[in-house]
């Protein structure tokens, strides 16, 4: 019942086009689950993902001190990792958008993750 809700409330803000994502400034959208957190850069003008990171990435899961996907340290590290990523693309500004979830929790220490390692969202 609530994903329904959150997946309605997603494709009206898509729909409406107030999020957007250009090459220069693509679009972060998030996706949560249960156990993991995934993040994903979009270019709405090629229709292309450019580059996607989560909590079941090689990268995370070598860093022992990570945490784990579930949890707000976890969530913080993964947008960090998704930040270094972006980073080395050329990638310094993204437009944020939250797929319909609140802004709290994992959602907001994922944020905060990626603005704490430079990206600007």
């Amino acid at each position: 019942m609530e994903e329904d809700r959150r997946k309605k409330r997603h494709r009206a803000l898509v729909k409406r086009k107030k999020i957007f994502g250009t090459k220069e400034r693509p679009r972060l959208t998030i996706f949560r689950s249960l156990k993991h957190i995934y993040g994903i850069l979009i270019n709405d003008d090629e229709k292309r993902v450019i580059t996607t990171i989560s909590s079941l990435s090689k990268d995370f899961i070598s860093n022992k001190e990570s945490g784990a996907g579930y949890n707000l340290k976890g969530a913080e590290r993964v947008g960090s990792l998704l930040a270094q990523k972006a980073l080395l693309l050329g990638i310094k500004r993204v437009c944020f958008d939250r797929a319909g979830y609140s802004f709290h929790g994992r959602i907001k220490a994922f944020v905060e993750g990626a603005k704490k390692s430079g990206l600007e969202v």
